[in-house]
C-alpha cells in the first residue's frame, strides 16, 4: 500500500482522504517496516503537503487520540491553545507556555498540548513540569483541572499511543536530513480540540496552509504566526547579516500572520513590532537555557521581576492569544491586559494555584 502511494506522490499527485486513511493505518502498524514508513514520509515532503492532506492527517490521527471527558459546561467555553511547532532552533525561552499561563490568569480556559524538547533545551512539558504543573493526569483528572482551574496540560505521548510506531520512522527521516509532515502536525492534534489557537510555525510560507488546515478541522478562531529575527554577522559567522524565523510573534522583526475569526474571513498580513512599546532587543536577549533556567525565567516574568525583552516577547504573544480567545477586542488591549495581570499579582497567583506553591 505505501509503495503504491509513494509512486503516486512521486508522479506529483496529491493523496485523497481515503488514501491518507490507508497511509495512517500503515504508519501506526508495528509490522510495517520502518524504512518503508520513512520512504513514504519523505515522498510526501518532497511532493509538498497540500492543505487537504494536512487536514486529513490531523483529523485521522486526532480521531485515534485518547478521548478527554469534558463536561457540557466546559465544551461551551472558548478553549485556547498557545503552541509552537518547534523547529526554529533559536533556543529562546518558553514564550508560548508562559503566554498560555498569562491567558489562564485572565480567565481564559487553556488546554495546553505539548511534548518534551526535541530541537531545544526545554520543551513545554519540561518547563511546566519543572514549575510543578502535572504532566501525567489521567484524562478525567485533566478534564477536571480544565473545568475547575481553567488550565490543564495534555502531554502528547499520553494521548497519542499510536505514535510509538511512527517515532522510529521520524527518527530515520531526521537522520537522513529530511523533515516530515509531523514536524508541524503536532499542534493540530490537541485531543481537547480547542476552539481558538495561537500557533507558531518556523517558516512564513507555512502560515497560510496550516491556518487553512485549522479552519478545515473546525477551529473557530486562529492566528498562525512566524516571526522574523534579524541575525548579525557575528551571530551567523558569515560575511553578511541574515534573517532567521521564530515560531512565535517576534519582537525583533515583522511577523507573518494568517488568521480567521467567526465574524470575518481569512486574511494574511504582516504584524510589525513598532506598534507596541517594546524595548530595544536582539536575539541574544530572548535566549533561554535548560528547563530549570527557563522555569525560573517564567516565574520571574509572572511575578513582575523580569521587565526586559523576555517579558516583552511573552506579553506580545499573550496579547495575541487573548485577542484570538475573544478576551479583548484588539492586540493593544491584550498588551495592556497582560501588563495589568502581571502588575496586579494575578499572574503569579494563577501559577501558585496551578502548582500548589508560591510562584
Amino acid at each position: 500500500m505505501l509503495n503504491d502511494l509513494i509512486a503516486r506522490m512521486d508522479a506529483g499527485s496529491a493523496l485523497t482522504e481515503p488514501q491518507v486513511a490507508d497511509a495512517v493505518a500503515a504508519l501506526v502498524r508495528e509490522e510495517v517496516a520502518v524504512e518503508l514508513k520513512a520512504d513514504f514520509l519523505s515522498a510526501l515532503a518532497r511532493k509538498g503537503e497540500t492543505i487537504d492532506e494536512i487536514a486529513a492527517f490531523a483529523r485521522l490521527l486526532r480521531d485515534r487520540a485518547v478521548p478527554v471527558p469534558l463536561d457540557d459546561a466546559t465544551r461551551q467555553r472558548e478553549i485556547l491553545d498557545v503552541v509552537g511547532t518547534g523547529g526554529d532552533r533559536l533556543h529562546t525561552i518558553n514564550i508560548s507556555s508562559t503566554a498560555a499561563l498569562l491567558c489562564a490568569a485572565a480567565g481564559v480556559t487553556v488546554a495546553k498540548h505539548g511534548n518534551r524538547a526535541i530541537t531545544s533545551a526545554s520543551g513545554s512539558a519540561d518547563v511546566l513540569e519543572t514549575l510543578g504543573i502535572p504532566l501525567h493526569h489521567t484524562p478525567a483528572e485533566a478534564a477536571a483541572a480544565l473545568r475547575e482551574r481553567g488550565f490543564a496540560f495534555f502531554f502528547a505521548p499520553n494521548y497519542h499511543p499510536a505514535f510509538k510506531h511512527i517515532g522510529p520512522a521520524r527518527k530515520l527521516c531526521a537522520e537522513r536530513g529530511q523533515r516530515t509532515i509531523f514536524n508541524f502536525l503536532g499542534p493540530l492534534l490537541n485531543p481537547v480540540r480547542p476552539t481558538a489557537m495561537l500557533l507558531g510555525v518556523p517558516r512564513p510560507e507555512l502560515c497560510e496552509p496550516i491556518a487553512r488546515g485549522l479552519q478545515t478541522l473546525g477551529v473557530r478562531r486562529a492566528m498562525v504566526v512566524c516571526g522574523a529575527v534579524p541575525l548579525t554577522k557575528a551571530e551567523t559567522g558569515k560575511q553578511k547579516a541574515e534573517m532567521a524565523h521564530l515560531d512565535e510573534i517576534s519582537t525583533l522583526g515583522p511577523t507573518t500572520v494568517a488568521e480567521f475569526y467567526q465574524e470575518r474571513g481569512f486574511a494574511v498580513s504582516e504584524l510589525r513590532p513598532q506598534t507596541f512599546p517594546l524595548q530595544p532587543a536582539a536575539l541574544a536577549d530572548l535566549v533561554g537555557g535548560d528547563k530549570a533556567a527557563n522555569a525560573a525565567i517564567t516565574r520571574a516574568i509572572l511575578r513582575g521581576e523580569e521587565r526586559g525583552p523576555k517579558r516583552d516577547a511573552v506579553q506580545l504573544n499573550a496579547a495575541a492569544a487573548l485577542f484570538v480567545a475573544g478576551r479583548v477586542k484588539s492586540l493593544l488591549a491584550g498588551w495592556e491586559l497582560a501588563d495589568e495581570l502581571i502588575a496586579s499579582g494575578a499572574a503569579a497567583a494563577k501559577l501558585e494555584q496551578l502548582t500548589g506553591h508560591r510562584a
